[in-house]
């Protein structure tokens, strides 16, 4: 048997503020910093031995890692960095308070932006402060493959390919896997792992900075699954 642990990046500074983030590229919290340091311990405590790191290209997700990659004494590890592997774009969304959108918008349609499958948030124009051009962190992505909005739909299907071609032969090869990342790309690789039906997914949400720990058998068919930190798990939905 072999493993893959699946972890959201630790609080940011828009987490605590409850804005919505997206590719906006915002720091941790010094909570979130002892959050990561406190996965790290219940990652190590599993006596795991991990052969490959991915995380995204965005810093709460690499400096989640980095401090864990610390804790592990794996500092010096090699990290695979993906913007496939990017939170969800929010769209004109992006740095906005959910519970002003909530005062505006109705508890209902939020919850379909944050939540659904196929319904993007309303599009990012160019102009706004927090666009992708901004950032250096995405200088290097083709200006074609930059998005406006993103619905779960859309991220899963530029976070799957990434899956098939480079994380999930070194599972096939019986490795073990860790991913940083975030929120809606791993619901998104959830979905596909635990078979997780369209409509059963708007209930389905990963907490921040408690690691998933997946276990496959022969054809990396999932045994077991479970959240290292007992007290902030959430209930996870399999086979509907």
């Amino acid at each position: 048997m072999n493993n893959l642990l699946l972890l959201r990046h630790s609080q940011s500074l828009w987490n605590k503020q409850r804005r919505f983030t997206g590719w906006a590229d915002i720091e941790l919290t010094k909570q979130g910093r002892s959050q990561a340091e406190l996965a790290g311990k219940l990652i190590k405590d599993l006596n795991i031995e991990f052969d490959a790191y991915f995380t995204s290209v965005q810093i709460r997700a690499i400096d989640t890692l980095e401090i864990i990659l610390d804790v592990l004494d794996k500092k010096n590890s090699k990290i695979e960095k993906a913007w496939e592997l990017n939170e969800r774009h929010y769209g004109a969304l992006t740095g906005l308070s959910k519970d002003e959108m909530i005062k505006k918008h109705g508890k209902q349609q939020v919850h379909i932006w944050r939540r659904s499958f196929d319904v993007p948030p309303p599009p990012m124009e160019k102009t706004h402060p927090n666009h992708p051009f901004k950032y250096k962190a995405y200088i290097n992505i083709p200006v074609s493959k930059i998005p406006s909005s993103e619905s779960l739909k859309n991220t899963f299907e530029r976070v799957m390919p990434y899956y098939e071609e480079n994380i999930k032969p070194l599972l096939s090869s019986n490795k073990n896997i860790l991913i940083s990342a975030h929120g809606n790309s791993l619901r998104a690789l959830c979905k596909k792992l635990l078979n997780i039906s369209n409509k059963k997914i708007i209930d389905f949400e990963i907490p921040t900075g408690n690691p998933l720990l997946i276990t496959f058998g022969e054809n990396l068919e999932v045994k077991k699954y479970k959240y290292l930190d007992d007290k902030r798990a959430r209930n996870i939905l399999f086979n509907v």
